[in-house]
């Protein structure tokens, strides 16, 4: 890409790198209650394994009462360099009392400045850069550049930005007038091609530009054009300026440009969609219903009609395409209400979405996928329209009412899309606490299809399995499978399911399938490395007491617990007839039991019919805070397990911080999740 000559950080590798500079700050921090915890190793990789890190020090140190800390974990830690020289903010997150942890970080280290985003946001550690009097960086100050390039807006989906001033312009030109080399950068977005976007979002991008760029992008990346990251600002120049390269470039980078085309529509335009879309790429469908409406069918039902008759046979294609539906008719709601608030607005978006579902100028694939993501939406509709008076609130209900009419039925034996990230499907875990014939029917059928993933068949064999409705048709299916796709590294640890070999491995135990033994020879070997935190969570298959003794003393070495005590409990409830709750309030106290993971382990086995095996207690999951709940007020428990799940209630976000829950909650599920914490108020001050 283009060279900058000079650019240069002094804040490198050696004694004075900016790590180093920052980790002496760090080491002298603490004290009045507040605790900065160690610099992150990789075994902390997000906030919760933060958490845990502090729930361990605290231990250790004899720290009780609610104690204050900070820490950064190793995602944030990716703001440095090999080096060790900073290449972004710093995010520092923190537990506690948020005064309590600003006034412990300070104003952060002479050459930083610390931003404080409140208490719902988490500090960002960044240096102090200086600039011109036209508010320009030295071209030679990495950090100085990268700091005038997030205020102004380099980023194609980052804020609106704002005209640019006429020295600011000519600084970008500037920056991009040097030689074209291949491979000057690393990165995979460069400072380059923030440069070219920050020019083309004000479409000031010259065709010479775009032409060089294009030619070192061509160089750089020959045969695998689809790896350039910094595409956009080149390819959107190209289609405004109308030069055929535009279409080169387009059709070399597969999917990715599905939305600036849209941004440009034309009849070739329209066919490349339409043939992405053909090819399986469910990502193009929004961009191309939006195209088809700007050439062809202004009305959003007439064209979600006309394509979805196009359509592949996916359930993900259709979502796509009501999703754009969907958005098309909230777009005109907010033209029609300029003024609306934005809880208006949410409230107008989520009533359509249960209009859809018995719209019939929309297809029924349309409307089964509108069922779908009006789901946790019509009890808002109803919430909201109680509020009110007047023919819209009474139209409202009465959409509600149309809709519950109809939802099973057009529901019934679908799902989820499988493919999407992993909190999505998290987020509707709670879906199946109980399962139906249909749901049943539907899980066995995923399992049984060679299309689905193996998070899809992870998610399906999970809830089969736990619900005692997985069997030899499962082990079947995935027998043929397990040596080629499910015997790979699978990361579950902040997930409500097990690796897809740990449940298949279980399952064909409890079988007494012959598969069995040649599942527990694999897991015996000792490469892959990754699996061996693993083997011992095939234990909860067919249990005996060899293998409960195995994994108990597994628990009590302190080595690091991804499911262990969880799958121990449900052992040795399944051994001894008993409730796993029973079991795990056993070893409150019991030496060896660290208090963090018995307390996740005794929350999350409250119903062993659907025990909840997410890596520490999810604040902001439906699930966790109904079986907090449950524990709390399960009379059959000692008053210490009950005061566990006391703890755990008090402090999920369904009252601290309910707009992070999710599905959203409505109003009335925040205020009787109040109403029920004042009722034991008592409890809560004795514990």
């Amino acid at each position: 890409m283009v060279v900058l000559v000079g650019l240069t950080s002094d804040r490198g590798a050696g004694e004075c790198s900016d790590l180093t500079r920052i980790k002496k700050w760090w080491r002298g921090l603490g004290g009045d209650g507040f605790v900065a915890l160690p610099p992150p190793t990789r075994s902390r990789y997000t906030q919760s394994d933060g958490h845990e890190d502090a729930a361990e020090l605290f231990a250790a140190r004899g720290i009780t009462g609610r104690a204050s800390f900070a820490y950064w974990h190793w995602q944030s830690h990716a703001a440095f360099d090999r080096t060790g020289a900073l290449r972004g903010p710093l995010y520092l997150h923190w537990g506690g009392d948020h005064a309590t942890v600003a006034a412990g970080l300070g104003a952060g280290p002479d050459g930083y400045r610390l931003v404080n985003n409140g208490p719902q946001g988490a500090f960002e550690l960044d240096r102090v850069t200086a600039t011109d009097p036209d508010g320009l960086p030295d071209p030679r100050d990495e950090a100085g550049v990268r700091q005038f390039l997030d205020r102004i807006g380099a980023d194609r989906h980052g804020r609106p930005v704002s005209p640019l001033t006429g020295p600011e312009e000519r600084w970008l030109h500037d920056r991009l007038a040097g030689p074209v080399e291949p491979g000057a950068a690393t990165d995979p977005v460069t400072v380059t091609d923030r440069f070219a976007a920050a020019l083309e979002l004000r479409q000031a991008l010259t065709p010479e530009e775009a032409s060089r760029l294009l030619a070192a992008g061509q160089e750089e990346y020959a045969g695998r054009l689809s790896a350039w990251r910094g595409w956009w600002p080149v390819l959107n120049a190209l289609l405004r300026q109308g030069r055929e390269k535009a279409w080169e470039l387009a059709g070399a980078l597969g999917p990715a440009p599905a939305d600036t085309l849209a941004e440009h529509p034309s009849p070739r335009a329209l066919a490349a969609l339409r043939a992405l879309v053909l090819a399986g790429h469910d990502e193009a469908v929004r961009a191309w219903f939006r195209t088809y409406r700007t050439l062809h069918e202004p009305d959003p039902y007439a064209a979600a009609r006309a394509l979805c008759a196009e359509l592949p046979d996916r359930e993900t294609a259709r979502a796509a395409l009501l999703g754009a539906v969907r958005t098309a008719v909230t777009e005109e709601w907010r033209t029609a209400h300029p003024d609306a608030d934005r809880e208006t607005a949410r409230s107008a978006a989520a009533l359509t979405a249960v209009r859809l579902t018995t719209d019939d100028r929309l297809p029924r694939p349309l409307r089964v996928a509108a069922a779908q993501a009006a789901y946790d939406q019509v009890a808002h509709v109803r919430e909201r329209a109680a509020r009110s008076t007047g023919p819209e609130a009474a139209e409202a209900l009465a959409a509600a009412d149309r809709y519950e009419a109809v939802r099973d039925e057009l529901l019934a034996g679908t799902g989820p899309d499988l493919t999407t990230y992993e909190g999505a499907l998290g987020d509707l875990w709670h879906r199946y606490r109980t399962l139906s014939p249909a749901d049943i029917g539907w899980l066995r059928d995923r399992v049984a299809d060679p299309a689905t993933g193996v998070q899809g068949i992870a998610f399906c064999l999970e809830l089969l399995y736990a619900h005692g409705a997985a069997g030899e048709a499962e082990v079947r299916a995935l027998l043929p499978r397990w040596k080629k796709e499910l015997a790979k590294q699978y990361r579950t640890t902040y997930i409500e399911w097990r690796h897809p070999l740990v449940t298949l491995t279980c399952l064909a135990q409890d079988l007494g399938h012959p598969a069995a033994d040649e599942l527990l020879a694999w897991w015996a070997k000792p490469k892959p490395l990754w699996k061996a935190p693993l083997r011992l969570l095939t234990h909860l298959g067919a249990p005996d007491e060899a293998k409960a003794a195995e994994l108990r003393e597994f628990v009590v070495s302190g080595a690091h617990d991804t499911g262990h005590l969880m799958t121990w409990v449900l052992l040795r409830a399944r051994l001894d007839g008993a409730h796993p709750l029973h079991v795990a309030e056993k070893l409150i106290g019991e030496p060896g039991i660290r208090p963090y993971v018995l307390h996740r382990v005794l929350i999350g086995v409250a119903d062993p019919a659907q025990p909840l095996w997410h890596y520490a207690i999810d604040p902001r999951s439906h699930g966790w805070w109904h079986r907090a709940q449950e524990v709390a007020d399960n009379p059959t428990l000692s008053a210490e397990a009950r005061a566990i799940g006391m703890k755990a209630a008090r402090e999920h976000y369904v009252t601290r911080y309910p707009d992070q829950v999710r599905p959203s909650l409505t109003e009335g599920e925040v205020n009787a999740a109040h109403a029920w914490l004042e009722a034991r108020a008592d409890r809560t001050a004795a514990d």
